[in-house]
């Protein structure tokens, strides 16, 4: 969402950076808990399991966890469910 220009003295610079700093770390923080949860939601629904038979052996159990977890991320990178947006909006107003 663009932010609208506002022309400030030279004095509010420094902390319109810090201001922007927030908001990014807010929206990252937001982004990885959406991402978490979808993680364990995923796994909870069988997703990174080995099949039965034909499977990758002990190499593939052990880094299925990490493939669901980027699977995740990219789902929450790309809008995921709205829960990152959600809580980005909560925490911003709490800050104001």
């Amino acid at each position: 969402m663009p932010t609208p220009s506002v022309s400030l003295p030279d004095s509010a610079a420094p902390l319109q950076r810090t201001a922007l700093k927030n908001e990014a770390a807010l929206r990252q923080a937001s982004i990885d808990f959406e991402a978490s949860f979808l993680s364990e939601m995923l796994k909870a629904a069988g997703l990174g399991k080995a099949p039965k038979a034909f499977g990758g052996g002990a190499g593939e159990d052990q880094f299925a966890g990490f493939l669901v977890d980027e699977q995740a991320h990219a789902i929450a990178e790309s809008g995921g469910i709205g829960l990152a947006e959600a809580i980005y909006n909560s925490l911003k107003d709490s800050q104001e």
